[in-house]
């Protein structure tokens, strides 16, 4: 057991200037809540410390006939996070290396979740630059699903956690107008790989990958 895990959990607060994204957010189309996500701040309250960042990257994940959602296997003891209730986490370990936090979405019966692919650190640099063994850019940080996991400290013990109150949480933050943001097909799969279901905010160096040839110009008006 580590020093961290003895000591007595610190109390969870959620900061005061900002607000829960409440869950009937997520009850909605998957593709539309993995769009309207980013600008939104995924902070996480641990007893070493809390660390946040803005969410820019994201990818839908949209139900059993989706071949790189997990839900093409069905109901298991892993995916049943993904059949429960809107707002709720569903995070995996991939690789046998790499956690992976994922945002629930639909009504309960239909598996689907966004992704969190990166994120722009906002709060408690230093506490993830020690978590992420002091890369040598900031930008290293957050820049991938699983390196945010690490910097956030977000583990298999935040499955099925609610989305609107702490230790995890995600908050309202600054909307990205539809001109500021990407669409292109997702990363690192073999199935369905040409699905455009990825979403990320255009020049921010933390997206975790150049956009591919074929990204797309948004131009729907936001459903936020």
């Amino acid at each position: 057991m580590t020093d961290n895990a003895a000591r007595p959990a610190r109390r969870s607060r959620i900061p005061a200037r900002l607000r829960p994204v409440p869950r009937s957010f997520y009850d909605r189309d998957t593709a539309l809540v993995a769009r309207d996500l980013l600008g939104a701040i995924l902070w996480s309250n641990t007893p070493d410390g809390a660390a946040a960042g803005r969410i820019v990257e994201t990818e839908a994940y949209v139900g059993e006939h989706d071949g790189a959602c997990h839900a093409a296997a069905g109901l298991t003891q892993r995916t049943r996070w993904l059949y429960g209730p809107p707002g709720l986490a569903y995070v995996y370990f991939i690789y046998g290396v790499h956690w992976c936090f994922n945002a629930v979405t639909r009504r309960e019966g239909l598996p689907s979740a966004v992704l969190v692919r990166a994120l722009e650190p906002l709060d408690g640099l230093p506490l993830m630059r020690r978590r992420r063994g002091e890369p040598a850019h900031d930008r290293d940080l957050t820049n991938g699903p699983g390196k945010l996991c690490a910097a956030l400290a977000i583990t298999g013990a935040s499955n099925g956690a609610r989305l609107d109150q702490p230790p995890l949480s995600i908050l309202r933050g600054d909307p990205v107008d539809d001109a500021g943001v990407g669409n292109s097909p997702r990363i690192g799969i073999t199935r369905a790989a040409d699905w455009p279901l990825r979403w990320f905010v255009k020049d921010n160096p933390f997206v975790s990958r150049a956009p591919r040839a074929g990204t797309r110009r948004l131009t729907r008006s936001r459903a936020r």
